[in-house]
């Protein structure tokens, strides 16, 4: 029979160190890879790959740090000594995978299901960078639950202990970052945004977490979109134009620093500037990104970096490392000759020519002169505190006592033998502290506190980008406070200071709300001025109007509320003190006229015209007067209360008074008629009881409406905007307008029967005086109405007190003044014999 073997493949540079107990690692030493066409003609050829992740590379060497720093340690692990194969995955799932299946194997040889080269114990994996290869590495290690802690893979999927029941990590997960990154966002208040991830499992998962929490924060998202990591170009072309042509200045990118450097080179080409870019772990720190000629893009980056830690004895022995003497590292020379662009050569000519320039030799010399280190050992800090896990796991095993062990019947493991589950329960439950005084556990899903440094983008002394730390963000952390940022220490586009604006409209004034526009975002909107009566008093984000409380009014911006003033028919008006001086001329004239019907009382014409009624009607036209006043000053709840009644009630008495004289004219040219039954009417009686009897019904009426609906003292704040109308209120307008009408039926009465008298053969008739003072008097009164109804605020009140003085002075004008003229300027009109010769010649055919 034919024999057999199992396929193997190169699994690329390696360092390796024996040991007792052997601890895996992978590392993307290379980030770029060379593309080989595959036809399947022939054996496919291994994966090439070039340029050096400087980042990584020191990864490495944490890794080689450690280990040497546990074996020297006579506390840890004592009289175990460590040992470990590191490989380079070179951004490659292949690579990964073999790798992982060559350590599980033992060997160089990837044997699935077996291990061939036994004696050592395989304790567990440090790696890998990026989520994708850990989820392939975690689905392999998992199955045998070796333990692996990932350094930088941050996917949230990976948290999943039914998935990955064997994996952990020292890097927080995206989950948390992103929702980081969307406070940040917030905090500098930038609302209008793009996005743009990678299209492996890191971005898309990233880009849908990031974009969630922005929507959440009240943010609206510009573009989203992927960079393609099968082209060659990475599509970067189309997110170029995308990027140029959107009016967001902020951008968000979730991806590898290797994926994101093309798109970067497409803007450099196209001269595209003047955007702040937001940062993920995964390239806030780039080394790649670093150089000279990205400063015109990526000045003013601000984002999310791995806790820097202080790692003092790591740079010393980084700086310590030389090609002539670590001669078991395949990378060491290649790293010198990228890092300081010199050449490896056996010549001793110092300058080399290689095409159109010139490359010195490299010496080994370089480091104490040329290009330093990264002081931020980031990635490096959480190589070390994996490895350092996975030690004080194995110490714990170590120092198990059997009785009291963590396995059945309180056995323990033994250190020499031990099964790859056995230290995956006391990985699960570490609890140390670093150097540095950093406390260090993992969750029930495998992730370790969170905590990130942010870091912003400036020009260092030597021209090239630096990662400048200015804040933190912690969660839960012990001052309470998540973000702790020095805003005096960001630098921005240009070297501003002042935090750029990225927002898809502008901010609307104080005074002004937004207006969503339909079929847009909702950070795109109009401005609109808010409603009357409401303020808006904040800048940018008013969503709402707020109303002012109801003593206070908007100012002309409405961005603050002010006391209403108030307003009544104040004496310090001008309308106000020119209605009161009115009033008062008007009540002297009645009084005036009393005066000289008293004076003259014994004349024809005053005794002709029932001298005790006309005494009587001027004192009630004195009180129609003197009641306006009761309309003007402050209305007070004792003036409001009165006022009206005392006006209905006044001018009842003297429409009253009115009907009486007209009532008795007509009786007293009809009894003199021969056989007239009106005779025994005749006299002041009858006068008197019509007096008494119609003020009486309105007397009633203002009882009743004090009683059961009194009027009452008012502030008035929707009638006028922006004004406090104090004002009496009626209390009941049905009561208002029955006394308003009542005085309306009187003076149409006293109208009628005056003009029915009208033509009564007599000079002393009075009838059509009345006529013409009762249809001057209706006249008003009507017309007061519509002008009533209509007016507002203190000239409801002005209108009023003069249909008062008006219908008051129709009366006096009417019935008064005629009789005064004849009495004080026509004397020879008012004898006896003058009126009895009219009245003879009156009576002439």
């Amino acid at each position: 029979m034919a024999g057999c073997r199992l396929p193997t493949g190169n699994t690329g540079g390696s360092i390796n160190s024996p040991g007792d107990i052997i601890i895996g690692g992978t590392f993307r030493i290379h980030f770029e890879r060379v593309g080989n066409d595959l036809h399947f003609t022939s054996k496919p050829p291994e994966v090439q790959c070039r340029i050096i992740a400087t980042e990584f590379y020191q990864g490495l060497q944490a890794l080689i740090f450690a280990v040497e720093e546990i074996n020297a340690d006579t506390e840890l692990l004592p009289n175990v000594t460590l040992g470990f194969q590191a490989l380079d995955s070179c951004n490659t799932l292949r690579r990964a995978a073999q790798g992982t299946l060559s350590m599980l194997s033992g060997g160089k040889e990837a044997i699935p299901n077996y291990h061939c080269h036994g004696g050592t114990p395989f304790a567990g994996l440090v790696g890998d960078s990026k989520s994708s290869r850990s989820i392939l590495m975690a689905q392999i290690l998992g199955l045998y639950h070796h333990p692996q802690i990932s350094y930088f893979s941050t996917h949230p999927l990976l948290a999943d202990r039914n998935l990955f029941p064997s994996f952990f990590r020292t890097i927080p997960s995206d989950e948390l970052q992103m929702r980081g990154l969307a406070q940040l966002i917030s905090h500098f208040g930038w609302s209008w945004l793009g996005l743009l991830a990678s299209d492996d499992d890191y971005g898309q998962f990233g880009l849908q977490m990031v974009k969630q929490e922005i929507i959440n924060a009240g943010a609206c998202v510009a573009f989203s979109e992927t960079i393609l990591t099968s082209q060659p170009d990475r599509n970067a072309p189309y997110l170029t134009n995308v990027i140029k042509e959107s009016t967001a200045k902020v951008v968000v990118v979730v991806a590898s620093d290797s994926d994101f450097v093309v798109v970067l080179e497409e803007l450099l080409r196209q001269n595209v500037s003047g955007h702040i870019w937001v940062a993920s772990e995964a390239w806030a720190t780039s080394d790649l990104l670093s150089e000279e000629r990205f400063k015109g893009i990526l000045l003013g980056t601000i984002g999310f970096a791995i806790f820097h830690g202080n790692m003092s004895k790591f740079s010393k022995y980084f700086n310590s490392l030389n090609p002539s003497k670590e001669l078991y590292d395949p990378f060491i020379r290649e790293f010198w000759e990228q890092s300081f662009a010199c050449t490896w050569l056996f010549d001793t000519n110092p300058v080399i020519l290689i095409g159109n320039s010139t490359k010195k030799s490299c010496t080994g010399n370089e480091m104490s002169n040329g290009l330093p280190p990264k002081e931020d050992q980031r990635l490096s800090l959480n190589v070390y505190t994996a490895v350092y896990a996975i030690a004080w796991a194995l110490h714990n095993l170590l120092y198990c006592k059997p009785g009291t062990g963590p396995f059945y019947l309180g056995g323990c493991a033994n250190i020499s033998s031990f099964q790859p589950w056995q230290l995956l329960h006391y990985i699960r439950n570490i609890n140390f502290k670093t150097k540095d005084g950093r406390h260090v556990f993992f969750d029930g899903a495998g992730n370790p506190p969170a905590v990130y440094d942010i870091v912003n983008w400036q020009v260092g002394a030597r021209g090239m980008l630096e990662q400048v730390t200015v804040g933190s963000y912690e969660l839960n952390g012990s001052s309470g406070k998540m973000f702790n940022i020095d805003r005096a220490k960001i630098v921005w586009i240009n070297n501003n200071t002042q935090i750029p604006t990225s927002k898809c409209s502008p901010s609307c004034p104080s005074g002004y709300r937004k207006v969503i526009i339909s079929g847009k975002p909702l950070c795109c909107y109009e401005c609109a001025r808010c409603p009357q009566g409401q303020i808006s008093n904040q800048t940018g984000n008013a969503a709402e109007c707020h109303p002012c409380s109801w003593d206070t009014w908007p100012n002309l911006q409405q961005d603050r509320c002010l006391p209403r003033p108030t307003e009544f028919l104040s004496y310090g008006d001008p309308l106000g003190y020119s209605l009161a001086a009115a009033s008062i001329f008007s009540a002297l004239d009645p009084l005036v006229i009393l005066g000289v019907f008293i004076r003259y009382k014994k004349t024809p014409i005053v005794r002709a015209n029932n001298y005790s009624l006309s005494c009587l009607l001027l004192l009630s036209l004195f009180l129609c007067f003197l009641c306006s006043l009761g309309f003007i000053g402050y209305p007070q709840p004792e003036k409001c209360l009165l006022r009206q009644v005392a006006f209905g009630m006044v001018f009842a008495l003297c429409i009253s008074c009115v009907l009486a004289k007209t009532i008795t004219v007509v009786i007293a040219f009809n009894a003199t008629k021969p056989g007239s039954r009106l005779r025994k009417w005749t006299g002041v009686k009858v006068s008197y009881c019509v007096i008494v009897l119609c003020a009486l019904i309105q007397t009633i009426d203002c009882a009743l409406w004090l009683i059961f609906s009194p009027p009452f003292h008012e502030l008035d704040t929707d009638t006028k905007p922006g004004v406090i109308i104090v004002n009496c209120n009626e209390g009941s307008p049905t009561a208002f307008w029955c006394m308003l009408g009542y005085l309306g039926f009187l003076a149409s009465i006293s109208f009628i029967v005056a003009f029915l008298a009208r033509r009564l053969p007599d000079s002393f008739n009075e009838a059509k005086l009345i006529t013409f003072s009762m249809l001057a008097f209706l006249s008003v009164w009507v017309s007061f109405i519509p002008a009533y109804l209509s007016a507002r605020g203190m000239y409801t009140v002005a209108m009023e007190v003069f249909a008062i003085l008006s219908s008051s002075w129709a009366v006096v004008g009417c019935i008064f003044v005629p009789k005064c003229y004849i009495i004080l300027f026509r004397p020879n009109m008012n004898s006896r014999e003058h009126l009895m010769g009219k009245k003879k010649g009156a009576n002439m055919p």
